[in-house]
């Protein structure tokens, strides 16, 4: 072989790993965490709360908890840290106010929870909890209403709206409809996207799938977490019973944007459960 024709050979097998290296690039997601997964290490300190996110390979984050200052922080203070740290919000959660009107909700000052959601540069905001007491058929009807004035909101900023689902929407509130299927058809699908909770919609015995063929482009937003065999516990992703690969597979129907890794509870340290799912997410293409 001619000196010539190794160079010539170097060469395209360099530009092949190249493109492979490009393509994977393309392919993967960053990986994107809803910060509630570790309220107590933010209760704690903050900012090294993010940072050990960030160490972790984390780039994304949906967070919780505004009340006109993000975790104690201004809006300036808040966007200094994640600048310094290395992530991004990508969306906000928000409770609705109707029985409790406290800053950051739905019906309270609600264009200043936007403007500073904006300013931070959140793409998302989310409906997040309707709290047990607010679970009334009284409110339920009402809800696609709120919901509609909420997005009408965002939407100005160049926000998306959206809700997040438990388990308790998808029990009948009347002889028709369960609460999550009266939302999805009395609300705008423009305004009012939907954030699926894999884990919530799994523990109650329905496939998203059919979700997904029904409301086609109506989920750009999911939580992916497990459930334990048997006592249907949170678990690590990958240790337990949700078929992931195959909802997955439909995310284009879904209209899937961006997904976050969330775990409510855990039986170890948090960030070992994290370090878990993590290892599983990165070793399965799929997500």
């Amino acid at each position: 072989m001619t000196r010539e024709d190794f160079i010539k050979l170097s060469l395209l097998g360099f530009l092949g790993l190249y493109s492979c290296g490009v393509s994977a690039m393309k392919i993967k997601k960053p990986l994107a965490i809803q910060l509630y997964t570790i309220r107590e290490a933010v209760s704690e300190n903050l900012e090294k709360a993010l940072e050990r996110l960030a160490e972790s390979g984390f780039s994304q984050l949906e967070i919780y908890g505004y009340n006109d200052t993000f975790f104690g922080k201004s809006r300036n203070e808040f966007k200094t840290i994640l600048n310094n740290v290395g992530l991004k919000v990508i969306s906000s959660h928000h409770t609705t106010g109707i029985l409790h009107p406290e800053k950051g909700t739905l019906i309270t000052d609600w264009e200043k929870s936007v403007e500073d959601l904006h300013y931070i540069g959140s793409k998302y905001m989310v409906c997040s909890y309707l709290f047990p007491e607010e679970r009334t058929a009284e409110n339920y009807r009402r809800l696609p209403e709120l919901l509609n004035k909420a997005g009408e909101v965002t939407s100005k900023a160049g926000i998306q709206f959206a809700y997040h689902n438990h388990d308790f929407e998808f029990e009948k509130f009347d002889e028709q409809l369960t609460v999550y299927d009266f939302i999805l058809k009395n609300s705008s699908s423009d305004l009012v996207k939907m954030e699926l909770d894999l884990y919530w919609i799994s523990k109650t015995g329905l496939d998203p799938l059919v979700y997904f063929e029904e409301y086609p482009g109506r989920f750009p937003l999911w939580h992916v977490k497990d459930m334990k065999a048997g006592t249907k516990e949170f678990t690590e992703i990958g240790n337990g019973t949700i078929d992931f690969k195959r909802i997955f597979e439909a995310r284009d129907k879904a209209g899937l944007d961006c997904w976050f890794l969330e775990q409510d509870a855990s039986d170890k340290d948090i960030f070992k459960s994290i370090s878990i799912s993590k290892k599983y997410i990165v070793k399965h293409p799929y997500f």
